[in-house]
């Protein structure tokens, strides 16, 4: 099914002795309110239906941290550096204790938002990226990411019409316009911005998300089943060889590979 030595983004977690990871790790990334919960429950029954054992994690959902974690973002007040330390420490937890004892009984891990989300939010926060990816060293390279994509203009209907604009997701903390609107309007296109810098360094697949739920679970389901079938490389070895390519013969590879990204319809 896949390549069962995964690597680490940095120096992974030291005291930890992994093993062989039989499962397999599939991120599905995008920004706020764009659906990724609704496709990964989908997903998940789609799955399980087959056969497949799958474990769900997502952003803040520690055990550990995420009380502590809305108490401080309820407090208005969080800097850039409390707010990536807090994250971090979330995702070290969940990683140590969610996906890899999940990933080396051989299930299948769904991960709603991955450390790619810390990299776009901490961009625009105005981090020092080397500092973020540093911080994020210990992360898993997952096996496969598929990034919903949508541009601000389709997904401003889609949060109004759900659970509205709350104070962070909008980037009140940054002061990025005169109301709630704006800031959203503003704050989500650089946030968007930053997920599409992002997508030939790290090998997402690139799935329009302005269609209907209906349409992107196919085309997830069709990434997902090509990638069991074993007709795609994971995205370690993706990575891998493509990092040692002159960056003019990256685009070129990954389209020969069946990698290059999905274009919006």
């Amino acid at each position: 099914m896949h390549d069962s030595d995964k690597q680490f983004y940095g120096n992974g977690l030291p005291y930890l002795k992994v093993g062989p990871l039989k499962g397999s790790l599939i991120v599905i990334e995008g920004t706020d309110g764009v659906g990724r919960s609704t496709q990964i429950e989908a997903l998940t029954r789609w799955l399980e239906v087959q056969g497949y054992g799958v474990v769900n994690t997502g952003w803040t959902r520690s055990p550990l941290l995420a009380e502590t974690i809305n108490e401080a973002k309820a407090g208005h007040e969080l800097n850039v550096t409390t707010f990536s330390l807090l994250y971090a420490a979330d995702f070290a937890d969940r990683l140590e204790n969610q996906i890899i004892p999940a990933l080396r009984a051989g299930f299948i891990v769904l991960a709603d938002r991955y450390m790619y989300t810390a990299f776009a939010r901490n961009a625009v926060m105005g981090a020092d990226m080397g500092w973020t990816r540093g911080l994020f060293g210990f992360a898993l390279i997952p096996d496969l990411v598929l990034y919903l994509k949508i541009d601000v203009r389709r997904l401003i209907p889609r949060v109004l019409e759900s659970k509205g604009m709350d104070y962070w997701e909008s980037g009140m903390h940054l002061k990025l316009g005169g109301d709630i609107f704006d800031s959203f309007r503003r704050y989500q296109a650089r946030i968007i911005r930053e997920y599409n810098r992002m997508v030939e360094e790290f090998s997402f697949f690139t799935v329009d998300a302005c269609r209907p739920i209906d349409v992107i679970q196919q085309e997830l389901r069709s990434h997902i089943g090509r990638y069991l079938a074993g007709e795609l490389p994971t995205a370690t070895r993706v990575a891998s060889a493509v990092r040692r390519l002159p960056r003019q013969e990256r685009a070129a590879a990954r389209r020969a590979r069946g990698l290059a990204p999905a274009k919006m319809r």
